[in-house]
């Protein structure tokens, strides 16, 4: 499973990411990690949600036209999941390349995500930012771990290593999307 998150890491950060934030059910610290070209981010939030932290209101505006949020009309059972399972389906119409990461501890998520990987739609759930598949190596903090995720990285490339030092240092960047 590590394997495969390394492999498609590459893959990932050349399509736009769309992160999917259920605000009613997590309300992450931070979007670090988020503030990258390829990175879109919608926060859900529910129609009787009034209030916002300081550090989520300013991690949004920094982001720009690259994020924005959604306010979801009614209340009810599930309101917020389905105006979030619309708008994967709008936007996988638009750009059948995306990849789709729902920030959310409801696991009733879960069905909908293996449907979209049977229909070759990228998707995957996370219970906060900072767990994202595309980010959990820019998240690796000790060096012991960094150079494990390297060497995993060089492994599965097989013939296609890099050749030279600047090829190798530029793998290295763009696998720890330059947070090193």
């Amino acid at each position: 499973h590590f394997t495969e998150q390394l492999l498609g890491l590459v893959i990932i950060q050349m399509r736009t990411n769309y992160v999917l934030i259920d605000y009613e059910n997590v309300q992450p610290s931070s979007l670090a990690g988020l503030d990258a070209e390829h990175f879109r981010v919608l926060v859900f939030v529910g129609a009787s949600q009034s209030k916002l932290t300081f550090e989520i209101v300013a991690a949004v505006q920094k982001l720009g036209v690259r994020a924005e949020y959604v306010k979801i009309a009614g209340n009810g059972s599930n309101a917020l999941d389905f105006h979030i399972a619309f708008h994967i389906g709008q936007l996988a119409a638009q750009d059948p390349t995306a990849c789709f990461h729902i920030v959310s501890g409801d696991s009733g998520f879960d069905p909908l995500i293996k449907h979209l990987k049977e229909r070759k739609v990228f998707a995957s759930r996370s219970k906060d930012v900072s767990e994202i598949p595309i980010l959990k190596p820019a998240n690796t903090k000790t060096k012991p771990a960094r150079i494990d995720l390297v060497l995993a990285n060089l492994q599965q490339r097989g013939d296609s290593k890099p050749k030279t030092m600047k090829t190798l240092r530029n793998m290295i960047e763009s696998l720890f999307m330059k947070q090193l």
